[in-house]
């Protein structure tokens, strides 16, 4: 514009009425335009105009400043590549160009009404205090009284099973016919049982039960009492159970002392079969698995004496096919026995995803069968630990790897039910 070069002087009233001359002039000019509002805002901010105040100045200023910054702030940033697969991780409900990069967006961007607009309300969680799987697992069935007392004199633990209160209806009639199974863990071979009450919730029991066992063993042994459903026709219904880890609990023993425990809910009886600890070590440039028995502890208890004689049986397998088994030396009279045995087996790494080890606790007879305490797997197959304890070998090759693992019941096959219905059929025909 050729009135901007121009040197304004305010000496003369002739200069200052020539510029205001200037100024109307063009104002009609841009009139049409469209462009009469940015021309003023131009005006207000030069530092040429002396007669526009500075506060003036200053507050168009800001307005052009938050006006652009708006405008740059409402285009969605471009992403690069290495973002890409991060984005397909993103819930589908959630869209980058919605969020807000702004404080000062629009005033229509901040109604929660918007389109597209995040929620955060709607995607809390809710609290799952209240549906705690482990709370709904410890759920009780009533309460049960017993007592217990210590003889030194015969060294024998007494047991008294005094009532039961307020127990789950099992029968249509809405009653239950309850008794009680008294076991002292790990042994389960000595077992007592108390009188079927009938048609009662709060049956009263009032017996007496004796287990020999010396005071010094008594830190190791746990109460199980397991509250079970009298049925003449069918299979007895388990109501709950009870284990007393510590008989010290309440009292020395020296006299009778009573306890009340809530019943816990359960459909089967827990077994405590024990532990096995042994180490796992693979060297891929040999092909040589090697597995140490290293120990056992709380074996479950098979013969009479409340002890077993407990050996180790490892079987390779192979598609549900035993390749190849091995077996450790037989430990007398004992439930914790120490071996520090290693047992190895010759396998390809290509082969390492097909086979797997089934690790067996026996107990020795010398008449009769060898009886199985409890097994335990592993491989890339297996489940939880088993399988954990496969992985870690493989990922640290060369170096022996230790866990504790629990033993449990081993699965009958096909072939052994198939068994026992040929047994079963035979029996009734030669009858």
């Amino acid at each position: 514009v050729p009135w901007r070069n121009k040197t304004i002087s305010t000496n003369t009233p002739d200069t200052q009425h020539a510029a205001e001359q200037n100024k109307e002039a063009m104002a009609d000019k841009l009139k049409d335009t469209g462009t009469l509002g940015f021309l003023e805002a131009a005006v207000k901010i030069s530092h040429t105009s002396p007669d526009i105040p500075a506060e003036v100045q200053m507050s168009m200023k800001d307005h052009l400043m938050r006006r652009t910054r708006i405008q740059r702030q409402t285009t969605e940033p471009a992403s690069s590549t290495r973002h890409i697969s991060f984005k397909r991780h993103l819930p589908r409900q959630m869209h980058v160009s919605s969020v807000d990069y702004g404080t000062e967006l629009p005033l229509a961007a901040e109604q929660p009404t918007c389109i597209g607009r995040i929620k955060p309300e709607l995607y809390k969680q809710k609290s799952v205090d209240s549906e705690d799987p482990k709370k709904e697992a410890e759920k009780t069935c009533g309460k049960i009284n017993f007592a217990l007392k210590y003889d030194y004199e015969i060294e024998t633990l007494i047991v008294r099973i005094v009532k039961a209160f307020d127990l789950p209806a099992k029968d249509l009639c809405g009653s239950s016919d309850p008794y009680v199974k008294i076991y002292l863990l790990p042994d389960r071979k000595r077992k007592f049982q108390t009188r079927v009450h009938r048609k009662t919730l709060n049956p009263t029991f009032d017996e007496s039960f004796q287990f020999p066992v010396p005071y010094e063993e008594l830190a190791d042994r746990k109460l199980h009492l397991s509250v079970f459903d009298f049925d003449r026709f069918s299979r007895h219904d388990m109501i709950g159970e009870v284990i007393l880890e510590n008989l010290f609990e309440a009292s020395d023993l020296s006299r009778e002392t009573s306890i009340w425990k809530d019943i816990q809910y359960a459909t089967t009886e827990s077994v405590d079969l024990g532990e096995i600890m042994f180490s796992l070590c693979y060297l891929p440039t040999a092909g040589r698995l090697t597995l140490t028995v290293i120990k056992c502890r709380n074996l479950k208890a098979m013969d009479i004496t409340g002890y077993s004689d407990p050996y180790v049986k490892v079987s390779l397998l192979c598609d549900g096919r035993r390749l190849k088994k091995k077996k450790t030396t037989i430990k007398r009279n004992t439930l914790n026995p120490t071996y520090n045995e290693a047992i190895i087996f010759d396998i390809p790494p290509e082969n390492m995803d097909q086979v797997s080890l089934l690790i067996s606790v026996m107990d020795y007879d010398r008449v009769g069968h060898n009886e199985i305490i409890g097994v335990c797997r592993v491989a890339n197959s297996a489940e939880g630990l088993g399988r954990d304890h496969w992985n870690e070998m493989l990922a640290y090759p060369r170096k022996p790897i230790a866990h504790w693992h629990p033993l449990v019941e081993e699965k009958k096959s096909y072939k052994d039910v198939s068994k026992l219905f040929v047994q079963i059929f035979i029996y009734i025909h030669a009858q």
